[in-house]
């Protein structure tokens, strides 16, 4: 049995927290508990976001920018995998008993991606209307105003396309070790003159996880999120649960989901069950007992 995990953003950090390290482990180690039904596994393996870690850095480069020069985007990506990989190390390898080792995973992309020609996903502080024009002459950066909150840089969410350590990650499983990987929807990478290249860009989490669980042959994956399950009607009056879900009823629903949050978490489940055919299941840690028993959660299945 093969199952790849998803961690949502809330398992590192949870709403009005600042983000310090010990606040991360203190969430990891609830975090680990809610795993317990899973970390028998015969094969497991995690991966997770790195949303407000990577802003955080990125905020700490342009701090420090001029002293140290600044570094590329795809290796403020690396330099957090590593850092929530020996977080989710130190809790969650004394739950599982077994060795939990972490892997830093580039994700090949296509350099002709359309996504590169429209970038949409906001990264990194805010800035003011000003800063943005001196960052866009600067930088050659893109920065929209968002959420009226200020102004931020926006990179390309290509389609993950091949999971270049997947031989790595097979022989660690095979030697009975949880595998951390995939962080952050991987170090985005495109093939140039024979060798890997690193891009400017930020990988779906959910869409990589998917893309590892295919490329794995997976019975399971999990998506792990805020809430216990897809709710058609979310917010309003006549909110629902959906229990039960078939790829072709996914794809349906996907398009009146949040195209930042939900939405991907059910196109990513959808993918996956077509084309492997396992199952996939969107809960979150607090109701992941009661999913797998089928009582909580939203199952993707044929």
């Amino acid at each position: 049995m093969t199952t790849v995990i998803a961690l949502g953003g809330n398992a590192l950090i949870r709403a009005g927290q600042r983000g310090t390290a010990a606040e991360q482990l203190a969430n990891l180690r609830d975090t680990a508990e809610a795993l317990r039904p899973l970390l028998g596994e015969p094969a497991l393996v995690v991966t997770h976001g790195n949303g407000p870690q990577v802003g955080n850095e990125l905020l700490r480069q342009e701090r420090a920018a001029d002293e140290v020069p600044p570094l590329p985007l795809y290796l403020a990506v690396a330099q957090t995998q590593a850092e929530i990989g020996a977080l989710i190390q130190a809790e969650l390898g004394p739950v599982a008993g077994r060795p939990v080792v972490t892997l830093l995973t580039h994700v090949r992309v296509d350099a002709a991606d359309a996504a590169f020609d429209e970038p949409t996903k906001p990264v990194g502080p805010f800035y003011s209307e000003e800063q943005a024009g001196v960052l866009e002459r600067q930088r050659g950066w893109m920065l929209v105003s968002d959420a009226a909150r200020g102004w931020r840089r926006v990179v390309p969410s290509p389609t993950p396309l091949e999971i270049v350590e997947l031989a790595a990650i097979k022989a660690l499983l095979g030697a009975h070790t949880i595998v951390v990987a995939c962080g952050g929807g991987g170090i985005p990478v495109a093939s140039e003159d024979g060798r890997l290249r690193g891009i400017d860009a930020v990988i779906d989490k959910d869409r990589a996880s998917a893309l590892l669980a295919s490329r794995l042959e997976a019975d399971r994956l999990v998506i792990l999120t805020e809430v216990s399950a897809v709710k058609r009607g979310f917010g309003s009056p006549s909110e629902e649960d959906l229990r039960e879900l078939s790829p072709e009823e996914a794809d349906e629903l996907a398009p009146e989901l949040a195209a930042g949050s939900m939405r991907p978490k059910v196109e990513a489940a959808a993918a996956f069950v077509r084309e492997v055919g396992g199952e996939a299941l969107i809960t979150s840690a607090e109701a992941l007992a009661d999913a797998l028993a089928g009582r909580a959660g939203t199952r993707v299945a044929r």
